[in-house]
């Protein structure tokens, strides 16, 4: 991969359980800006209706957590793994918020 694809902005890893998810997801509020990109992993996924993930073009849930999501929102893209690993290697800046 050539320096010239990987981009400067970040890509934030939303891996909060359940209850701690609200706080993370308003941390991204306030952190976020245009060109950053997000991935609701684990529990967080089933807060797909939060106002901050709402105001996303776009945020990506890997398929495997599928059954977490009810319903699909018309801005989640499904991801595999290795389409993860690809979207990993175009940031150099990722950050976990739990």
């Amino acid at each position: 991969m050539s320096q010239e694809s990987i981009s400067e902005h970040t890509l934030y890893l939303i891996q909060a359980s359940y209850a701690s998810a609200p706080l993370a997801l308003s941390k991204l509020q306030q952190l976020y800006t245009d060109g950053d990109q997000v991935v609701l992993m684990g529990e967080s996924v089933m807060h797909t209706a939060h106002d901050s993930i709402q105001a996303l073009e776009k945020c990506f849930v890997l398929e495997n957590e599928q059954p977490l999501l009810n319903p699909l929102q018309k801005n989640i893209q499904l991801i595999d793994y290795a389409a993860f690993a690809e979207l990993c290697l175009q940031f150099t800046r990722s950050i976990s918020l739990k």
